[in-house]
């Protein structure tokens, strides 16, 4: 398992959420960069140093620290999407390669290079920003119906990572929610959700609204 790119996102306009700008556009950077534990939701900061995010209301904080997607997923949706998807064309700051990010289960630490640990805390719920940025008419629909949105992490332990770091997964939890799991539970199955009960690591805001979706 191994990290195939860091990605920064640079400042663009973000017309399909009426907001100033967005960091969507995230491309591989060269060398170390450094990932620490950002401060709480509301101020734009994020874990990987160089990147912010603009939707501060839904996005940033240490829940949502970093965003990792996998280079298979991206290959999956190549013929969907009719291009090649460069690492970072999701938004995600870490592209890796041999991991199951969508089958990681929640509160799984990996550890990152020598020095960075991360906790898988949440999956990825798709926005107006993202269909827009792709181009893509019901981006949203489809991308939701294939469950494959990637992982929200938390910083456990700060550091530096760079490209080809390799990645080992340190810890796993006793119960069997995962990123998809999650994902599934909060958009098209609600069945699912009173499964996710056992999933301590999830953030806060999730269990509160699992909670009233169950009560």
């Amino acid at each position: 398992m191994q990290l195939l790119s860091v990605n920064v996102g640079r400042p663009l306009p973000n017309p399909w959420k009426g907001l100033a700008a967005t960091g969507i556009d995230k491309r591989p950077v060269d060398g170390p960069v450094a990932v620490s534990a950002p401060g709480p939701k509301g101020t734009g900061a994020v874990g990987l140093a160089g990147d912010r995010v603009y939707d501060v209301k839904h996005h940033g904080g240490p829940d949502q620290a970093l965003y990792a997607y996998a280079r298979e997923d991206l290959d999956y949706w190549e013929p969907e999407l009719g291009r090649e998807l460069p690492n970072g064309v999701f938004g995600e700051n870490l592209t890796t390669a041999g991991l199951d990010v969508n089958g990681a289960l929640i509160g799984e630490r990996w550890r990152i290079g020598a020095d960075v640990v991360l906790e898988v805390s949440c999956p990825r719920i798709p926005c107006g920003t993202f269909q827009g940025w792709l181009e893509r008419d019901g981006w949203i629909r489809r991308f939701t119906r294939d469950a494959r949105p990637g992982a929200y992490l938390r910083v456990v332990e700060p550091g530096e990572i760079r490209a080809g770091d390799p990645v080992s997964v340190v810890q796993r939890p006793a119960h069997d929610v995962s990123v998809a799991l999650v994902f599934r539970a909060l958009t098209l199955e609600p069945d699912l959700l009173p499964r996710l009960s056992v999933a301590d690591a999830l953030p806060a805001e999730d269990r509160a609204l699992i909670a009233r979706r169950t009560a």
